[in-house]
């Protein structure tokens, strides 16, 4: 790996902080000071600035509660994103694991662990999501059977894989799907002749949503919530 992208990893700074520290003769590798950027270190080299070692941290992964009016994504020039609600040094290698609406709530993942990440939102893993409901129409009688069979999308060639609705209200149901269809919620109840006032992701596979984790707040997952994912 590049010295300075071991250094800016390490610190949690930008590669121009990193070269500013390097023209300081304060970042040595195996006790030699250097000043090279492109410089390559071995696994096993000793890095140090200012006599610390420095050590890449550990992959990150985060729950979040997110919050209406922010899109999955890790930039947008029209829109907050979801990283903009975290608040953390390495925040900028963060990705959401999927993606949710910009009007829809409840729970992202996040992580820089691209293997992990990739593993959940593979169609071949089928990770069930869970999600709450609200409809602008009460619920026709007999539509379990039909979301169990599979729904036919505008568009779509092939009808989406069984799904489980339960009934909470007329008005209100708890839908859980194993995939990630384009708008795919909302579009199986628009096959139907009804529509979606409000979705709210409450579960990705064994992992939920914390009921007590405010609406744009975070926490670190767990090390038997990151397992239970792989």
């Amino acid at each position: 790996m590049r010295l300075d992208k071991f250094v800016s990893q390490s610190l949690g700074i930008s590669r121009k902080q990193t070269k500013q520290l390097l023209r300081q003769k304060v970042i040595a590798v195996d006790g030699v000071i250097v000043s090279a950027a492109d410089l390559h270190i071995e696994t096993e080299a000793k890095v140090t600035c200012e006599g610390r070692v420095l050590q890449i941290p550990g992959p990150l992964y985060f729950m979040l509660n997110k919050p209406e009016g922010y899109i999955c994504a890790t930039q947008d020039s029209r829109h907050p994103t979801v990283l903009d609600l975290i608040d953390e040094p390495r925040a900028h290698t963060l990705h959401p694991v999927g993606r949710l609406d910009i009007d829809t709530t409840g729970l992202v993942l996040l992580t820089d662990d691209g293997q992990w990440s990739h593993g959940i939102t593979s169609p071949k893993r089928q990770k069930i999501k869970r999600y709450l409901v609200d409809l602008a129409e009460p619920l026709a009688d007999g539509v379990e059977q039909q979301f169990e069979t599979g729904i036919m999308l505008d568009g779509e060639k092939k009808p989406t894989l069984p799904a489980q609705l339960k009934r909470i209200s007329p008005t209100e149901v708890e839908l859980s799907i194993q995939e990630g269809r384009y708008h795919q919620v909302k579009r199986m109840f628009a096959a139907l002749g009804n529509a979606v006032t409000s979705l709210h992701r409450q579960a990705i596979g064994p992992v939920s949503l914390d009921d007590d984790l405010p609406i744009g707040a975070y926490r670190p997952l767990n090390e038997a919530e990151i397992e239970s994912l792989r």
